[in-house]
Formats: C-alpha cells, structure tokens, sequence
C-alpha cells in the first residue's frame, strides 16, 4: 500500500504500542538571554513572567508538562515553511526527536548549515554554538513504525530529502486515526540513526525530562564537528555527509 492510499482505517490496523527514551535537541537552557537586562534575580523572574503572558496559552491538559515537552504544540500561527510531518501553513505541533542524542545533535548540525545556505551573506558564527541535548521517556499506545513492514515498502517516500509531501500527507491520516508516535529513518544520520515524531503530549510518560546533555556545535569550511562535554563524545561530518540534499550541496562553504 503506498503513501497515497494509507488511509486512517488502514494506520490503525498497523498500530502497535511503543515505548522507550527520546532525545530532543535546543539551544542551551543555561543562557537566560532576560538576565543580561536585569539587576536582580526578582527582576529577571517578573521579565520572564511577562514574557510568558504574551505567548499563547499553555492547554489545560498539558500544565503539568515541564515547558521542553510542551512547547512544541503551544503556537497555532501559520507555520511557514512546514517540516517532515507538519504542513506549511495552520498545522498541529510536531515534537521530534531521535533515538539517541548523537542523531538530535546531527538533525540540528543539519538545519544549522541549512540556515547558512538559505543565508549565504551571513558570515560563520565567530563561537561554537551552545545547545542542549534532552531525554525524555515516552509510551504510546498507538504507534507505526516506517523502518518496518509494511510502511518499509515506501521507503523511498519517507527519506525524502526535501520533499515531505508524502510524510505529511501520512501524518494527517496518523492523526485521524489516533497515531501518537511515528518512528522512522533518519534522513541526515544514515544508516542508523531512528527520529521519532510524537505527535501528541499524551505519548510522554513523565512529566519531565529525564536526562541532560551538553554539546557545542562548530561550522567551518570541511563541515561540522559536534562535541559533548560529558559523556565525552566528539563527531566530526565533512561537508559530503548533507550533501545528499541540493539545499546544503549549494552552501558556498568558503566564509
């Protein structure tokens, strides 16, 4: 069955619980940007409060998710561009992850060199670039797995460099048929590196995340090198290993 006629009865006839431990990739949490605008701790926390008044309101159902979880599905303005299983445009959250932190961190080397492509007057950033690779525990009750039968049948739908069209088309059936999780093949960490697309906040297990990371992303001209202060790991990408994506295959790398 392709991509085109998996329906939502279809999906849920193919859904099988799954459960296990995720990681997500975002800027360092340690770096709160208000404090540099206030003297006093009391300050800072009345900033970041009426920051906070401004964004969307959290849902009632998700309160009690700490904000790393949650964020992904607060904001319901048009998404402009639309990712692997989100359409451009008014679209339901999406909250990706990877099935270990070394795959979060190259998703996230990926989109920086593609903001670097998209951007080609911007000079390379003079510092390593500071992130936070986070896990959290999920168990879903509902799931598909693109890796396996049948779904693996249209794999070269969901590997798509660039086109999403058919992930995203997938993902409005999983929606309509009650899909929390979708795991699948990580385009940017071949050959095995696993994303997971939750879809819903119910999937999470806990309220929180479970364990932290510290890693440094460093752009040059032979590619990204991503390093992790504890455990120590240290990745080294040249620039051939995104260049199976024209976007990136066009970066000018001299900066």
């Amino acid at each position: 069955m392709s991509s085109s006629t998996w329906t939502p009865a279809a999906l849920s006839s193919e859904a099988r619980p799954l459960e296990g431990r995720c990681w997500r990739a975002v800027e360092a949490q340690h770096h709160v940007s208000t404090a540099k605008l206030t003297d006093t701790a009391d300050e800072t926390n009345r900033l970041e409060d009426l920051i906070d008044a401004t964004k969307p309101a959290v849902p009632e159902e998700y309160r009690h998710l700490n904000y790393l979880l949650f964020t992904p599905f607060r904001y319901g303005a048009p998404y402009p561009t639309g990712t692997r299983f989100r359409r451009p445009g008014l679209a339901p959250g999406v909250f990706y992850a990877s099935a270990t932190a070394r795959t979060a961190m190259t998703e996230m080397a990926f989109h920086r060199l593609l903001f670097f492509a998209e951007s080609p007057a911007t000079p390379w950033p003079a510092n390593l670039g500071e992130y936070t690779a986070f896990a959290v525990d999920y168990a879903a009750g509902r799931a598909i797995d693109l890796t396996a039968p049948p779904f693996d049948a249209d794999r070269a739908l969901w590997t798509r460099p660039a086109d999403y069209a058919a992930c995203q088309t997938l993902a409005d059936a999983a929606r309509a048929a009650d899909i929390d999780v979708i795991r699948y093949e990580s385009v940017r960490d071949p050959p095995d590196g696993i994303n997971l697309a939750i879809l819903s906040c119910d999937a999470f297990a806990q309220p929180d995340h479970v364990d932290r990371q510290s890693w440094h992303i460093a752009l040059n001209a032979r590619g990204a090198r991503l390093v992790c202060e504890f455990p120590r790991v240290i990745v080294d990408f040249d620039r051939d290993a995104f260049a199976a994506d024209a976007r990136i295959a066009r970066l000018k790398w001299e900066r």
